[in-house]
């Protein structure tokens, strides 16, 4: 018979984690209803038209205990604060899993609605994928201000703009298609997802809009960070490496299955993100990401800067910028523009060497009728980077 006081370590309490395959709609936000307040399960809410290999990819990666109430073999449950699992690839392609505790979800929201001064009884418009945290937050939001979320599976700009709701989330394309119709009929418009160009950002406001810009990611359950200021109980800080560090009661709890990923992006009780910025005055500023530095003949190159200085050409209506391998110089510039007059690479290169040094400056063109984006609304830069031909 064992005697003394050592006790074996208790396992976590655990809850089932059910992944929801639906279209956005009442089902769906009944269900993340239940997670937050603990009636039902955690979800891992996923797009129906996610193609049947990424779909069978994310299940394999996230193991849920079930799939739309049907037991999934090899489930595996989530630790017991848990609410929400978002599946994210980021930049690497493979599925991960970013667990969000009710907790986190409802400060964000809260922080949010405080900060926009909306009511309660206001309404919100979904028209981003609830699979996705910038969609997810609309319908957290909705259930603290007691109101339904007015839901579209899709966008659709007229839908849009008469569908009576208050506040909107958006991305950056998005905004430009409501152009230039009225935009006074919202109360807010939040704008996340992308940086907002100058010019995109000044027409709406003719148009009558109150944008608000956001900054976040599903492991800060969203935008936290609003117009360069931080949400309630949110810090932030710029590390010595230059990249964006936040902290606060909106963070992660981890990701799924993954305690070395969770592991490499802590820092005590700070996420270390994969974004560069500075502070000015308290007010941050995003340069672009990380791993988005583009090295040209060993020179370092922001491509989001680029982006955001080739945006601003006359003739160019939206930009998105990205390295590709370049036998001599490691990697070239190459700016992916839509234009319906579009300059010439020449030209393009004179106008962003008055901005930028010239080896930022683009080296190669490519004219879109659109720039490809993903199902959160963000670049496809993956896309841009390996599966275009260079224009003629």
């Amino acid at each position: 018979m064992m005697t003394g006081s050592v006790h074996p370590e208790q396992p976590r309490p655990q809850r089932e984690l059910h992944a929801v395959v639906l279209p956005a709609g009442p089902e769906l936000f009944q269900a993340v209803a239940a997670a937050l307040d603990g009636r039902g399960p955690a979800v891992l809410p996923l797009s129906p038209a996610l193609p049947a290999p990424a779909l069978r990819a994310t299940l394999e990666a996230l193991r849920p205990t079930h799939v739309n109430g049907v037991r999934h073999a090899h489930g595996v449950g989530v630790p017991s604060e848990v609410a929400v699992v978002i599946a994210t690839s980021g930049t690497t392609g493979v599925p991960k899993g970013v667990q969000l505790s009710a907790a986190a979800l409802r400060a964000s929201a809260s922080a949010s609605l405080r900060r926009l001064g909306a009511r309660p009884g206001e309404r919100w418009l979904c028209c981003l994928p609830p699979s996705h945290v910038s969609g997810l937050q609309v319908l957290v939001r909705s259930l603290l201000s007691e109101t339904a979320p007015i839901v579209h599976d899709g966008f659709s700009p007229e839908a849009v703009l008469a569908s009576g709701a208050d506040h909107v989330s958006l991305v950056p394309t998005q905004l430009r298609r409501l152009l230039p119709a009225d935009l006074s009929v919202f109360r807010t418009i939040l704008l996340g997802g992308a940086a907002a160009p100058a010019d995109l950002l000044a027409a709406a406001r003719a148009a009558g809009a109150r944008v608000v810009t956001t900054y976040g990611m599903s492991e800060t359950c969203g935008g936290c960070v609003y117009d360069g200021e931080p949400l309630r109980d949110v810090d932030l800080k710029i590390g010595d490496d230059g990249r964006i560090r936040l902290a606060g009661p909106v963070l992660f709890s981890g990701y799924r299955l993954r305690p070395d990923l969770t592991a490499a992006t802590r820092d005590g009780d700070w996420f270390l993100t994969s974004d560069l910025g500075t502070l000015t005055g308290g007010r941050l500023r995003v340069l672009g990401r990380a791993d988005d530095v583009i090295n040209t003949g060993g020179e370092k190159v922001v491509a989001a800067a680029v982006a955001a200085v080739v945006a601003e050409h006359p003739a160019v209506a939206d930009a998105a910028v990205v390295g590709r391998p370049d036998p001599e110089w490691g990697e070239r510039v190459v700016a992916v523009v839509v234009s319906a007059a579009p300059p010439s690479l020449a030209e393009l290169r004179a106008f962003a060497k008055e901005r930028l040094p010239a080896y930022a400056a683009p080296a190669e063109l490519i004219v879109l009728p659109e720039i490809p984006l993903l199902p959160n609304g963000k670049p496809d830069l993956a896309t841009l980077r390996y599966g275009l031909r260079r224009e003629p």
